[in-house]
């Protein structure tokens, strides 16, 4: 084992999976900014079994609910912000192959680039050790955050929309206010007003991102208004 090998044997030993084919590990902590070929397939198919690991464990958990609540509780588990703390608690930012300008940008750090990654090492698990390695892992990775939410979570953009009908209000209307950033990491600024209300704006990684952001602000300024 060379030097330049070691810490990836290390992460190996995090993941639980000696891996047959070394290769796969590679590329998965391979950002675009370096040498091809990146994470980017691997991030594809690590997607697609999230998906389905996440969605048989929560039936699993949570026998009784109705397909509403596991989908709230899904698009809370399989979103960035779970996948990036999953990434921090394996410390994989630190085996990630930048370039330099990326790395020097903070890319080790950057939420996205470590959900990225996270969703890539699930392809590669995939791949080298079937769907049993994958599982195995994910089922140990999310299991906190599987029980940590026992109520479902509430998308802001519902809990927004529900009080606006509460309030015999129009529905809350959404309007793109600005674009930032670099091409390949746009950041949108996305302004939400309910009539009657002052508007509300938040950004994020996307649209929806954006507006799930900007809903959440002006849910927390409704909220603000009422306690006084």
């Amino acid at each position: 084992m060379t030097p330049a090998d070691r810490p990836h044997h290390e992460l190996a030993a995090a993941l639980g999976h000696e891996f047959a084919n070394d290769a796969l590990l590679h590329e998965a902590l391979t950002h675009t900014s370096a040498s091809p070929p990146s994470y980017e397939r691997l991030e594809f198919l690590g997607d697609r079994v999230l998906g389905l690991v996440v969605a048989d464990l929560l039936l699993a958990r949570f026998p009784q609910e109705p397909e509403g609540d596991l989908a709230r509780r899904f698009a809370a588990l399989v979103n960035r912000d779970t996948l990036a703390a999953v990434a921090r608690s394996l410390d994989l930012g630190r085996f990630l192959a930048l370039a330099k300008s990326e790395e020097d940008s903070g890319g080790r750090e950057n939420p996205a680039t470590l959900a990225d990654s996270c969703e890539a090492v699930i392809g590669a698990l995939y791949l080298d050790g079937g769907f049993a390695a994958a599982r195995r892992f994910v089922a140990a990775q999310w299991a906190g955050p599987i029980e940590a939410d026992i109520e479902p979570p509430q998308d802001a953009k519902t809990a927004l929309q529900e009080w606006a009908q509460a309030m015999k209000k129009p529905l809350p209307a959404y309007r793109t206010v600005g674009v930032s950033g670099p091409s390949h990491e746009p950041v949108f600024c996305i302004e939400v007003a309910v009539e009657g209300f002052a508007p509300a704006s938040a950004s994020g990684p996307s649209k929806r991102a954006a507006e799930r952001a900007a809903a959440a602000e002006l849910l927390r300024r409704l909220a603000a208004s009422h306690d006084r």
